[in-house]
């Protein structure tokens, strides 16, 4: 049985991906996203102009640091966690506002997060629906 090497890329080659948008949000993504109040399109922001903190070669996954600017004088932290296995696409496998900003998570955390975290973020709507 042959294992399967894993892929090297960069953000910079993963961004004409992104820009003809052939990105795939995972539902993990979608839920923080709504607990935390960011958005898609922050998200995308946050691959396109953010910056590559790790890469996790095992898991073709990368750590983006970017920032969500609500107003000209703020800038809040966001982290965005791409899986790159897919040829043609990418994962946005999730993405949360960092405790530290600047503080890398490790392999462990990461898995914890991912793989091991029975913790599903809770959202509901609060006011009218507007259809």
């Amino acid at each position: 049985c042959l294992m399967k090497r894993p892929k090297y890329r960069t953000l910079e080659e993963l961004r004409p991906l992104i820009k003809m948008g052939k990105y795939r949000l995972g539902p993990h993504a979608t839920q923080h996203a709504k607990c935390e109040g960011f958005t898609e399109k922050d998200m995308v922001a946050t691959l396109l102009f953010g910056k590559e903190l790790l890469r996790y070669h095992e898991d073709e996954r990368l750590l983006v640091l970017g920032y969500i600017r609500p107003t000209p004088d703020v800038s809040i932290p966001l982290h965005v966690i791409i899986e790159y296995s897919a040829t043609r696409r990418v994962d946005i496998v999730t993405a949360f506002i960092p405790k530290e900003a600047h503080r890398v998570i490790s392999r462990t955390r990461l898995a914890e997060m991912l793989r091991h975290d029975r913790h599903q973020p809770r959202s509901r709507v609060v006011g009218q629906v507007v259809s």
